[in-house]
């Protein structure tokens, strides 16, 4: 039996290139890309993605659309890096750890939208909460999130790493008008009741993430306090691989948050911090934007589909 075809689409990107690096070795796939001739040939591209068995979309929004638009072969399974499918009827998302079950239906799916790097964080935090109950539907949840510069595709990297490189600002706060487009993929898959503030922002670091959830426990539950979030977090991640909760006795001691602590690796980090003497809690995710949050989620969900290969 031949191995399955992968094709990515887009590999040029940040993302693309990632995930090529990621599977290049790998004896177990066919990895197929375009030539750099055949990249805007729509003719080409609608070709290679019809002969794939699975295709790894890392492409702006609108094109990523197209590229689906073009799939008449019904064979065709498809991974999509954009924001284009992440909140539509239809595409599974791609957060295998999220909720019980969820890696098994990536597996079986045909469409699969691969999460956000922000959403990750945030809905890894607030999904289990929000199911286990101990946090209200329509709680007025803000979140704030620093990303290394390559978040922004090609124009971070270009902006501190090219030529004009010493104008670079070393902080950004972005998003400012309040409508970034993770807000509805973060209240859909966390399952909020009422739209997130969401603030992110970029640091003068090539890659990675801290992101972080502020909790007035008056407005919880009496019964809820730090340790009853914490606890609630370790059990739906127990037997998580790649994510993995700090225990509170740990997080105690933690005086600060390095977002490029998990480079380099496909892992999250949760914690939980608490003030009860404030009545206080902050929710915290760690990982590298790159991995977790981009190619290696998506090499996480292709090893899933392919199971069923």
């Amino acid at each position: 039996m031949s191995a399955p075809i992968v094709f990515i689409d887009g590999d040029q990107g940040t993302t693309g290139l990632q995930i090529q690096e990621r599977l290049r070795n790998r004896t177990d796939i066919t990895l197929f890309t375009l030539a750099a001739a055949d990249r805007k040939d729509a003719r080409r591209r609608a070709e290679a993605i019809n002969a794939c068995d699975i295709a790894i979309l890392c492409l702006p929004d609108a094109a990523a659309r197209e590229a689906v638009d073009a799939i008449v072969n019904p064979a065709v399974r498809v991974i999509d890096a954009s924001s284009a499918h992440r909140t539509q009827p239809g595409w599974t998302y791609g957060f295998p750890e999220m909720t019980p079950g969820q890696a098994e239906r990536i597996a079986n799916a045909s469409r699969v939208s691969n999460p956000g790097c922000y959403p990750t964080g945030a809905v890894g935090l607030l999904r289990p909460l929000l199911q286990a109950g101990l946090i209200p539907g329509n709680y007025p949840i803000s979140i704030h999130a620093v990303s290394g510069y390559s978040g922004r595709g090609r124009a971070g990297v270009e902006e501190h790493e090219g030529q004009d490189a010493v104008n670079a600002p070393s902080f950004q706060v972005y998003g400012l008008e309040l409508a970034h487009k993770h807000a509805p993929e973060i209240q859909t898959h966390a399952r909020l009741a009422q739209r997130p503030i969401f603030v992110p922002a970029y640091g003068a670091f090539r890659q990675g993430i801290v992101l972080t959830v502020p909790l007035a426990l008056r407005l919880l539950a009496p019964d809820v306090d730090g340790a009853t979030l914490q606890a609630c977090l370790a059990r739906h991640y127990a037997d998580a691989a790649h994510v993995h909760v700090l225990p509170l006795h740990e997080a105690r001691v933690v005086t600060h948050l390095n977002p490029q602590a998990l480079n380099g690796t496909n892992d999250m980090r949760l914690s939980v911090f608490a003030n009860m003497e404030h009545g206080h809690v902050l929710l915290s995710a760690v990982f590298d934007n790159l991995g977790k949050g981009a190619s290696g989620a998506a090499v996480q969900n292709l090893n899933l589909m392919l199971t069923r290969e």
